[in-house]
């Protein structure tokens, strides 16, 4: 007889919701930081939102059985390759489009909620509008750098990997890593001067 019937407690149930909340837990610690990675490097919030929720159902589904410690590296090569193949596909879709002739008249993708766009009533704080520039201006220096070099920022700054994880979700090695980490740094300092920290 199972020893569900006789009132014990089924230790594979209890291992697998230990094992899902595990899995909650990774997913919503890492999901602002991956928005923010993808949003960097598709420069569009929808897409970015696209690819980190795919690539969340990917590890979800694919990759739940490995060890807690496997998924951070394992989940931003993912998400890496998630946004290579949205950035393939906006190229590919631009050189088809290029040659389609114009159609006029369609505004829908121009429609704003009107709520959405109305300004806040709360006055801003100057130490926020300091902040906004500095996020503004790291934005812009970061958007400036090769895609490997800022792929590499990301991962080793905001998301906390070392070395040998970060040369795991790049795909590359531990070497390329930090000589792409080094030249990130040394450009972000030359061109953020006083603001960086």
């Amino acid at each position: 007889m199972p020893a569900a019937l006789y009132g014990d407690v089924d230790s594979t149930d209890t291992s697998a919701a230990s094992r899902s909340r595990a899995l909650n837990q990774f997913l919503a610690g890492v999901e602002l930081k991956a928005f923010k990675i993808a949003q960097a490097a598709l420069r569009h919030e929808d897409d970015a939102l696209d690819a980190v929720q795919d690539a969340m159902l990917q590890l979800a589904r694919a990759y739940a059985h490995r060890p807690a410690q496997e998924w951070k590296p394992l989940f931003y090569r993912i998400l890496e390759n998630r946004i290579r193949d949205m950035q393939r596909r906006r190229t590919v879709r631009g050189r088809v489009i290029a040659w389609l002739p114009l159609r006029g008249g369609e505004d829908d993708e121009d429609e704003h909620d009107p709520i959405a766009q109305a300004p806040s009533s709360e006055p801003q704080p100057p130490r926020r509008l300091e902040l906004d520039e500095a996020m503004g201006a790291l934005e812009k220096a970061l958007a400036a750098l090769p895609r490997r070099q800022q792929q590499a920022f990301m991962l080793r700054t905001l998301e906390g990997l070392d070395v040998a994880q970060t040369a795991a979700a790049m795909g590359c090695s531990e070497g390329s890593v930090k000589t792409h980490y080094f030249r990130a740094l040394q450009t972000l300092r030359a061109q953020l001067g006083e603001l960086y920290v």
